[in-house]
């Protein structure tokens, strides 16, 4: 973020975000989960467990909604290049000690650790069979969508003749939002199969950005269309970790999560561009009809999955 405050050239900032692309594959939701699971390895820390990935998602659920607000702010008063200065320096102080002092070795298990061996071999027989792939078909598409709407929903609002301070707020809401589904999905995992309640949500999301050019231009029709996908927005983060963990216990979940995030990650850089094409060439509502569709396919997944 230094190097990225002091860009003077297109060369420049393309090697500043691929260093920033290679940073956030080592820190973000993936490999922190990874870690997370091998600190409360064993069926004996499983609450433990549940209990760290709901704090971490909820906490990282407000990240949007804290810093971007925070971040126009300093762009308006200090210009750009010092805010990123600014939020280098609070990233700095926050992370590196929190990651120095905190995040050391796992704790000692009962549990004799996995040959690698093993692993190769579990990752081997779970990618040859139906189970995995569905995950990787749901969680796929659902990042898709998901990325498409974070991407254009400001866009799409003011086109659909909102003022851009509402459609601004509105689309804050979705980091709000991803909070409260996160909470209510982990609430209802303890009464109801996982991967149902991530496809009902899944299939709400469908539906209300179906509706959106439906009834978003008025003011009540956009907000509860943009509640009704929001709840979903960042249930994925907490579900597909239950899931693997569920079926594959944590001997080989840094590396089945991560054959899934290859596919998931690649389409959320991929979609927005899609969705811009497809806007340009035939409408925004045949891109919100992508997005529902990739929602339902979603939502079957999970269900074909859970009846596995």
């Amino acid at each position: 973020m230094l190097a990225w405050s002091r860009v003077d050239s297109l060369l420049q900032l393309y090697a500043v975000f691929v260093a920033i692309g290679v940073a956030c594959s080592m820190v973000l939701y993936e490999s922190a989960f990874a870690v997370i699971v091998s600190w409360f390895d064993g069926p004996a820390r499983a609450r433990g467990r549940a209990n760290a990935l709901l704090a971490l998602t909820v906490v990282a659920g407000f990240a949007s909604s804290i810093f971007l607000p925070l971040t126009g702010l300093l762009v308006e008063r200090h210009g750009w290049r010092q805010a990123l200065v600014i939020l280098a320096l609070i990233y700095g102080v926050a992370a590196i000690p929190l990651h120095a002092l905190v995040v050391r070795r796992r704790p000692c298990t009962r549990q004799k650790p996995a040959t690698e061996e093993e692993r190769a071999d579990l990752v081997k027989a779970a990618t040859r069979r139906r189970p995995f792939w569905l995950l990787v078909i749901a969680f796929t598409a659902n990042g898709g969508a998901a990325a498409v709407m974070a991407v254009l929903l400001i866009t799409y609002l003011v086109h659909l003749g909102h003022p851009p301070v509402l459609a601004a707020t509105l689309a804050g809401l979705l980091g709000v939002l991803s909070v409260t589904g996160r909470l209510l999905t982990t609430g209802l995992q303890r009464r109801l199969p996982a991967a149902l309640i991530a496809a009902s949500i899944f299939a709400l999301q469908g539906v209300s950005v179906l509706l959106l050019p439906l009834v978003g231009h008025t003011v009540p029709g956009a907000i509860g269309c943009v509640l009704g996908f929001g709840l979903g927005f960042g249930i994925a983060s907490i579900t597909l970790p239950h899931l693997l963990l569920q079926r594959y216990d944590s001997t080989a979940y840094a590396s089945l999560s991560g054959r899934i995030a290859a596919f998931s990650v690649t389409d959320k850089a991929l979609a927005p561009l899609g969705a811009v094409a497809l806007a340009q060439a035939a409408g925004y509502g045949w891109v919100m009809g992508a997005v529902a569709v990739a929602c339902v396919i979603a939502a079957l997944a999970l269900v074909a999955y859970h009846r596995l």
